[in-house]
């Protein structure tokens, strides 16, 4: 195999024709990587995003090809991936308004040129779920909401509406699904990408702690900061910590680490109905 590529969380290598996706156990926030990593992280995520790609396969295809087929070393943390061309946007649904999209609609009464409603707070459930799409940066840069304008810029008419009305659709799913079983979605990030056939493919992550923000349904309530499964407890210890959010990135606590990787087991073993060994 050869390495390609090695990102603030996975690394990606060339086997033939295919990649190989391995998840690591690191974390990153504000686009930053942090140095002390949280144990069985990268198994997690993989076998969440698995989960995902299997419950809503027949909304969009993805780019899996085996979670076995894979080098030993590996096993557990790595997928099989069909190649893709990658669209330069992150596409994000949100059904809840909070994090950046929050602070965005304080000053613009809008989330990436979308107008909402005036008197919305914290947490708030929005009218319908929203496509909220972002630049896609490069390593060590942070990405920067964009509107649905900027985007058919970048992809083009046609292009753009399948990516807002996929996102939209998988978010809508998942949230279903995870409502279900007690958990709100409150936003997702997703990543598409062109396959050598001109079928557009779902890649990267699905659904995952790292891409997406869930909440308890039992204790959600409006007005304030909800309970977070996912790495939102790592960017409020960060902020709480005083880092400037700029690399090197700060240690990370053994409690915060711990905490961090419960949040992780919790919302998995919630989700799927598994118990994580």
């Amino acid at each position: 195999m050869e390495l390609l590529h090695s990102g603030k969380v996975r690394d990606v290598y060339a086997d033939g024709d295919d990649l190989i996706l391995v998840a690591s156990d690191r974390i990153s926030i504000y686009d930053v990587a942090i140095p002390t990593p949280v144990p069985d992280k990268g198994r997690l995520l993989t076998a969440l995003s698995l989960w995902w790609f299997d419950q809503l396969s027949d909304v969009v295809p993805n780019h899996v090809i085996s979670a076995t087929d894979v080098p030993a070393e590996y096993a557990g943390r790595a997928i099989r991936v069909r190649r893709l061309e990658m669209l330069p946007v992150e596409c994000v649904a949100r059904g809840y308004l909070t994090g950046g999209g929050l602070r965005e609609y304080e000053r613009t009464g809008a989330v990436s040129g979308v107008p909402l409603p005036r008197g919305l707070v914290e947490a708030s459930i929005l009218p319908e779920p929203i496509f909220t799409p972002s630049t896609k940066a490069p390593f060590g840069e942070h990405d920067e909401p964009i509107t649905y304008a900027d985007v058919v810029a970048k992809v083009g008419e046609a292009t753009a509406e399948r990516l807002r009305q996929i996102t939209i659709d998988i978010y809508r799913r998942g949230a279903e699904i995870a409502a279900e079983r007690g958990i709100l979605v409150a936003d997702t990030k997703l990543e598409l990408g062109w396959a050598p056939d001109g079928t557009l493919v779902l890649g990267d992550e699905l659904l995952t702690s790292d891409s997406s923000r869930f909440w308890p349904a039992q204790s959600y309530q409006p007005g304030r900061v909800q309970f977070s499964y996912d790495k939102q407890y790592v960017r409020d210890w960060a902020t709480n910590s005083g880092w400037d959010k700029q690399a090197p990135a700060p240690e990370m606590p053994d409690d915060v680490v711990e905490a961090t990787r419960a949040r992780y087991v919790d919302v998995y073993e919630t989700l799927t109905g598994l118990r994580w060994e």
